[in-house]
């Protein structure tokens, strides 16, 4: 049987109606789109949806995050991204997580997300010290039991980490050195090899909903056969490769002085682009950087709040769309934005760049805001043609908010209200292809309760291994700060804390 959503204010995203409200009924069959408009089919059996006082609109698409930090969350502060690494990813001491504990970070990541309504998440899964088989495979399996639609990758860095930030190991002690230096790291071919078969054991899963992804870190990260291979090995199975590129003025400043070009024009001359790729971030780029995105097709994920919160600047937005490179939008992970609620993130979105340029004619508009957080997610995700909007043919992933709540009186213009006035608590419900997965706030497809208790009964040893990592790491403190102070006085080629 069908499911019918009948006669709802409905924001579709499509190239029609774009962000505009009109009255829409919607059919369902098996989990698509049949049918959209004025009226359609509905015959015995089919269950009905009442759209009257409610707003129906694309899931939401989350274009980058890290559900590692889903344990991190509200745990730091004032910290610079070089700093912050140093305790949310340390690189002194750490030991695997135990799959146990994996899943139960990816479930708790997975229910908040789906509560807030995002249907869909590029999760940019970086385990420390290095990511094994039973740890991706215990993420794909919780994202299967909660029913969200993820890109989950095998993130790699594969230099040692100090080596990959200017100036710092003048000022380390040699033990120090010696010891992260002499840390296992992973080979081109076998970071290739294991991708491989990652994406023969878990690529499109649960139906089609769940994806492999590659993910060399950052370009002054990894290797460039791994960078080149990566790339390459994402095209051949259409799958998303997701990079963390200039997303601080240190990397700036790093690639001009070990590289003596900027990132994008080093990944361009290693062949590690292509319309495949995701740059998470993507700040500290110049004009022709820009240009050289457009060229090879490559997409953006937008992070402000991250950006805003580690104090790393602001994608030059305007620059972006005027040169026709799709933009996603992205919480980052819970350490560095303390939220996975995308809504946030378009709020902030909207809004941050106001205040980076005096004319009102650069400044985001709520469409822009929006088709970022729905159908430039999903096509940065190579989901394009699957999810982001309500059209016939693509998966009925789709959030019903009820417009009798505070956030929608008085009722006025419902895409701005969405933006600016939501804060999930009208969300109704939550469909991802077209099963219900969150009723009226709360999950409905695994044992929200439960989790939760087993979690917070497995807090206190997370904790205690938190706070041993945090003094272990805290030698490196000092060192890295000094630094960021003096990548601060290297010149770099634009001012992006102005946006």
């Amino acid at each position: 049987m069908a499911l019918v959503v009948d006669n709802a204010d409905v924001i579709t995203m499509d190239a029609v109606t774009g962000s505009e409200p009109v009255t829409r009924s919607i059919r369902i069959e098996d989990g698509v789109i049949t049918e959209i408009g004025a009226t359609v089919t509905v015959n015995d059996g089919d269950t009905v949806l009442d759209g009257r006082d409610r707003l129906v609109t694309p899931g939401l698409v989350n274009a980058h995050t890290h559900s590692w930090e889903a344990l991190y969350k509200g745990r730091y502060d004032n910290l610079p991204l070089e700093l912050w690494m140093l305790y949310s990813y340390p690189i002194l001491g750490v030991d695997p997580l135990p799959e146990d504990v994996v899943r139960l970070r990816s479930l708790l990541f997975a229910i908040e997300s789906l509560e807030s309504g995002v249907t869909t998440i590029v999760d940019d899964v970086l385990e420390t010290p290095g990511q094994s088989a039973s740890q991706l495979a215990a993420v794909f399996d919780a994202y299967e039991q909660t029913g969200i639609r993820a890109n989950v990758s095998g993130h790699v860095i594969n230099r040692p980490f100090i080596d990959t930030l200017p100036f710092v190991t003048q000022w380390l002690p040699d033990d120090i050195v010696r010891d992260v230096r002499g840390q296992a790291t992973v080979t081109a071919e076998e970071y290739l090899d294991y991708s491989r078969t990652a994406f023969a054991a878990h690529d499109r899963s649960a139906g089609g909903r769940l994806r492999y992804m590659l993910a060399p870190s950052a370009p002054q990260r990894c290797t460039p056969d791994l960078l080149a291979g990566a790339t390459a090995l994402a095209v051949e199975y259409d799958a998303e490769c997701h990079v963390h590129v200039l997303e601080t003025r240190t990397q700036a400043v790093t690639a001009q002085v070990d590289y003596g070009r900027t990132f994008v024009e080093y990944l361009r001359d290693i062949d590690a682009l292509s319309p495949n790729t995701t740059f998470a971030h993507g700040i500290w780029l110049t004009d022709s950087d820009i240009d050289i995105v457009a060229e090879h097709g490559v997409c953006v994920s937008h992070n402000p709040l991250s950006n805003l919160k580690l104090g790393s600047g602001l994608a030059p937005w305007r620059t972006y769309h005027d040169k026709g490179v799709t933009l996603g939008l992205g919480t980052d992970g819970c350490s560095s934005s303390d939220t996975p609620r995308l809504l946030e993130v378009a709020k902030s979105a909207a809004l941050v760049h106001k205040i980076t340029d005096p004319d009102p004619e650069t400044w985001p508009k709520v469409g822009e805001v929006l088709a970022a957080a729905t159908t430039g997610g999903a096509r940065s995700a190579r989901l394009g043609e699957t999810v982001g909007s309500l059209e016939v043919g693509k998966r009925a992933d789709f959030l019903v908010y009820d417009l009798t709540t505070l956030a929608f009186t008085p009722r006025s213009r419902l895409d701005h209200q969405w933006v600016y006035s939501e804060n999930g608590g009208s969300l109704e419900y939550v469909y991802v292809d077209g099963r219900c997965v969150v009723d009226h706030g709360r999950i409905t497809t695994v044992d929200r309760d439960g989790i939760l208790r087993e979690l917070r009964e497995a807090m206190p040893r997370i904790a205690e291994w938190q706070n041993k990592l945090d003094e272990l790491n805290g030698v490196l403190h000092e060192p890295f700060a000094r630094m960021y102070r003096e990548s601060l006085t290297h010149p770099v080629p634009v001012n992006r804390w102005a946006g």
